[in-house]
């Protein structure tokens, strides 16, 4: 089945290293700071939808009205949507994004203003799944269903 993936977290969440683990291998990589423009962004996703090819929204997806748009393009299609919600608290990505060395660094201020819009996903959305990822002590994803009792 196609598959419209919609990855929201702060930047430095660990968004995209999930998606390397867990997506690389059947799902395109859509991602604002690689393509640069919307407009880039918008071709790309229209390609995957009118070629029927699942993909992923690799950007910080912080509200509901940003996950909106490729939320109805994706249903429009018939794809099923999934969220993943990374959670990650501001202090420990603001510690990983100093870990990042040039263009993939953000300014520190930039994850705070992330966290002031952020809005949890939910299923009124328009998910068909959602599931929350948290980093584990090891490293580790941890990926579990979101208990969100709105589900139909």
């Amino acid at each position: 089945m196609m598959e419209a993936v919609i990855l929201v977290g702060l930047q430095a969440a660990g968004k995209s290293t999930f998606y390397l683990q867990r997506f690389f291998n059947t799902h395109i990589r859509i991602n604002l700071d690689m393509l640069k423009t919307r407009h880039r962004e918008r071709l790309l996703l229209h390609a995957c939808i009118e070629m029927q090819q699942s993909f992923v929204i690799d950007n910080t997806n912080p509200t509901i009205q940003a996950r909106a748009v490729y939320i109805g393009a994706a249903q429009e299609a018939g794809f099923r949507v999934v969220g993943y919600y990374v959670r990650a608290d501001v202090a420990e990505c603001r510690q990983r994004n100093e870990q990042r060395t040039g263009k993939a660094r953000v300014p520190s201020q930039a994850i705070s203003r992330t966290r002031n819009q952020l809005q949890v996903p939910t299923y009124a959305e328009g998910f068909d799944m959602l599931y929350a990822v948290q980093i584990d002590p090891q490293g580790e994803f941890v990926v579990t269903e979101w208990p969100d009792t709105e589900k139909s």
